[in-house]
């Protein structure tokens, strides 16, 4: 745990019944989930959980099986539900019964299935850089493919990439994240090096495997459900992109056919919107998650 780049924090240490969560907690207030990406860890979120710390109580755990969480067996495959359901199990322990949610990339995405399966335990919901999983599929060409090949690479069947990963560990992440920050330079070496760490670890580098094994399965599948019955976010959702992304349609739009309350807009940085532009980006969370909130669904 990275407790000494989160002042005024403390350990999180909650072992659920399929997870054993690690992070950071910290701060008073309502409760506020802060879900990172791939291929990082809770470290990501230092920068903006003790300004958030002053108005909320922020729960920052490592997704299951990344960082330090671990996870109890290694099937079914950890889809995006099953995260859900044990984030859900640690908030409980934690005695939240009800909490915002902001999650970056893979946190994202784990956030809107927890704010769609369970909607009257998230208040607030705020996506960044993420559409949903099925709109992303739905729009690969060519360019994605090249840009975001992990996404395939990563996907192939047990154990395919766990083997070809294990050759050279350093040479994919520094490949990974520097290309997501525009240059290795552009991330913090303590951070690079805790990242780095991490991802050395066998079983991390396969939980980040079946996470996007369960990307081009269960994930798409529970997508396709919840659209075809028209299903949506209860809660008010916010959505920020990088300002020098460009599509047929803004992550805005997507968005709005995923709910019914949805606000957001591009932002100056990278894909590494918590670590190259937190000021942006607390600038837009901090007043959409001091706004109320409905009353549960």
């Amino acid at each position: 745990m990275s407790i000494e780049h989160f002042p005024g924090f403390w350990p999180l240490e909650v072992d659920t019944a399929n997870v054993s969560f690690r992070g950071v907690i910290g701060g008073a207030g309502p409760a506020l989930l802060l879900l990172h990406g791939y291929p990082q860890t809770h470290l990501t979120w230092r920068y903006l959980a003790p300004a958030l710390a002053q108005h909320f109580t922020v729960i920052a755990p490592d997704l299951p099986g990344y960082g330090a969480s671990r996870t109890h067996n290694h099937t079914p495959r950890w889809s995006k539900r099953r995260v859900a359901q044990a984030l859900l199990d640690m908030m409980a322990q934690l005695g939240h019964s009800r909490f915002a949610v902001v999650g970056h990339d893979r946190g994202a995405r784990a956030g809107y299935r927890l704010a769609l399966d369970h909607p009257q335990h998230v208040s607030h919901y705020a996506s960044l850089t993420v559409i949903p999983t099925l709109d992303m599929w739905e729009r690969v060409d060519k360019a994605f493919a090249l840009a975001q090949y992990h996404w395939f690479f990563l996907a192939q069947p047990y154990d395919l990439p766990e083997t070809l990963l294990q050759a050279n560990p350093d040479a994919f992440i520094e490949a990974a994240l520097g290309k997501m920050a525009g240059g290795l330079d552009n991330i913090d070496g303590y951070a690079l090096a805790a990242y780095k760490k991490a991802f050395r670890d066998p079983e991390v580098r396969h939980a980040m495997c079946e996470d996007y094994r369960a990307a081009a399965a269960e994930d798409t599948e529970h997508d396709a459900a919840d659209r075809a019955a028209g299903k949506q976010l209860q809660c008010p959702v916010l959505v920020l992109w990088p300002q020098a992304q460009r599509a047929a349609r803004t992550p805005l739009e997507v968005w709005r056919g995923w709910a019914r309350e949805v606000s957001g807009k591009g932002i100056g940085g990278g894909h590494l919107q918590p670590e190259e532009s937190p000021q942006a980006v607390l600038a837009q969370v901090l007043p959409f998650l001091m706004q109320p909130a409905s009353s549960t669904p």
